[in-house]
């Protein structure tokens, strides 16, 4: 039995102010307080997910029993805490979840981890009501382990007495902070998230500014005790676990393929444990720049296109036509390509935004259009029917889509498939998702590696086949031949 000290952020709603408090707190830990903080989200979110690893320097693990069976949500926990204190924000609502017993929800998760939950209320147009709200919080599941209260939205010195006064009469819980109203230009809204820190032009700004709100109005010796009160958790400890972090980085000598990730500021949105994954099973690897590399690199094995905002740099895309070609032309080699939502558009024929049409890469015979309302948000299940270069049929798969795009227009093309049946969610057309074409696979639905083990296994093998099929010895051959030539 080990302690790790934890601390859940959830909310009344959704809106009600939990990643300001997540940032904030984060933020002050570390820097006013000297911690080495880990965070994590809850649910499948890139955007919260990437500000909190802003603000905590590390990379920030999702724990999603959805996405990831209970058991390894567990176990990842435990082997990604490689630091002092875990800061978890929640999302939507504490009891909010699928059905109406509240399946997957924040509160779910807390008992999980065990782990103390702080509660955010909004404070807006009411006083005592607070404490009532509060008071059904905590008697909905005596189980979850509520711990302590923060005011959010106040208008005053006589507004916040009220509500502190009643939630510690009624509740007999601590308030542990009075965050007034404040500006919210700071971390303007995009969809349904915050824009992501990529595109913020005041990324340090805004992180200084959330810190400077925390040291102000919470009470962090209180809130870190909290955490610290964590009951243990059964495991090995951090960083005991080799299946996740404690693996990496991987000794070149283990590494057997090359594979392309494309990251700049269209194309953001992965899971860390996804890039752990990969490199886990033998991958190197290789940052593209999709804006302003001309061409891909010819030593890649694979390529896999993470979902993003491709609409926002359309002209950008469109522009840099060499790599558009390159990625068809090398698509049409065979090389392996696995692409979610963003990616999945970039592979369209075109994207229309705003009225305007701009040419993608044109491997799949896919228009885009971008709509004013979402077209799918939600979890999603997949049931793979038809064979493809990454997933073995029959395989049943639990994922995400959220987006604003819809396909305006489906030409023929011979080759392209859809491989995936929706058994919850939309998907591209007529609840068919997973189009396929040659080595290449794109989906709306997004996957979490640790709840998905065939696309990790797709990818590594498809990467190898293409390696083989040009020829090549694997990496890690290379590195020993360069390390006995360095040698003599």
């Amino acid at each position: 039995m080990t302690k790790h000290p934890r601390v859940i952020i959830a909310g009344v709603r959704g809106g009600s102010g939990k990643t300001t408090l997540s940032l904030g707190l984060i933020a002050a830990l570390g820097s006013r307080r000297g911690l080495q903080v880990i965070p994590y989200k809850k649910g499948p979110d890139y955007i919260d997910a990437g500000w909190m690893s802003v603000a905590a320097k590390n990379p920030c693990y999702t724990l999603d029993p959805f996405l990831v069976p209970r058991e390894r949500t567990l176990e990842s926990f435990l082997s990604h805490f490689s630091g002092d204190i875990a800061v978890i924000e929640g999302n939507r609502g504490l009891y909010d979840g699928m059905d109406a017993v509240g399946s997957y929800s924040t509160a779910e998760l807390a008992k999980l981890l065990k782990a103390p939950v702080i509660l955010v209320v909004d404070c807006t147009k009411m006083t005592r009501t607070a404490a009532a709200v509060v008071l059904g919080c905590m008697h909905m599941d005596r189980e979850v382990p509520l711990r302590g209260v923060v005011l959010n939205q106040v208008s005053g010195d006589r507004h916040e007495s009220v509500i502190r006064e009643s939630i510690e009469r009624y509740c007999s819980l601590p308030v542990l902070g009075a965050i007034p109203r404040l500006p919210s230009e700071e971390l303007p809204e995009r969809h349904m998230g915050l824009t992501p820190h990529q595109e913020h032009p005041g990324t340090e700004r805004v992180i200084a500014s959330v810190e400077d709100i925390a040291a102000r109005y919470l009470d962090l010796d209180r809130i870190q005790a909290i955490a610290e009160s964590a009951d243990p958790l059964p495991g090995a400890g951090a960083g005991a676990l080799p299946v996740f972090s404690s693996s990496f980085p991987l000794p070149e000598e283990d590494r057997t393929v090359a594979i392309g990730v494309i990251r700049d500021s269209a194309f953001q949105f992965y899971y860390p444990e996804n890039l752990e994954e990969l490199e886990r099973r033998g991958a190197e690897l290789i940052d593209i720049n999709a804006l302003s590399d001309s061409c891909l690199p010819e030593e890649i094995d694979a390529l896999y296109i993470g979902g993003g905002f491709p609409e926002t740099n359309a002209i950008r895309l469109a522009e840099n036509e060499s790599f558009r070609r390159s990625v068809r032309a090398m698509a049409e080699k065979g090389l392996p390509i696995y692409a979610e939502c963003g990616g999945l558009m970039f592979l369209g024929d075109s994207l229309v935004v705003e009225g305007r049409k701009y040419p993608m890469v044109g491997l799949f015979p896919l228009a885009f259009e971008m709509k004013e309302k979402p077209q799918a948000h939600g979890y999603t299940v997949v049931e793979v029917v038809r064979e493809n270069p990454f997933f073995p049929v029959g395989t049943v798969l639990q994922g995400h889509e959220f987006h604003y795009s819809a396909v305006a227009e489906v030409k023929g093309r011979e080759g392209a498939a859809l491989a995936f049946r929706m058994k919850r969610g939309q998907g591209i057309k007529e609840k068919r998702d997973g189009i396929f074409y040659k080595n290449v696979f794109a989906t709306y639905t997004h996957t979490h590696a640790l709840g998905a083990a065939p696309w990790g296994e797709g990818m590594i093998a498809r990467a190898k086949d293409f390696r083989e099929s040009r020829g090549l010895p694997p990496l890690s051959a290379l590195v020993r031949k360069r390390g006995e030539e360095r040698k003599e």
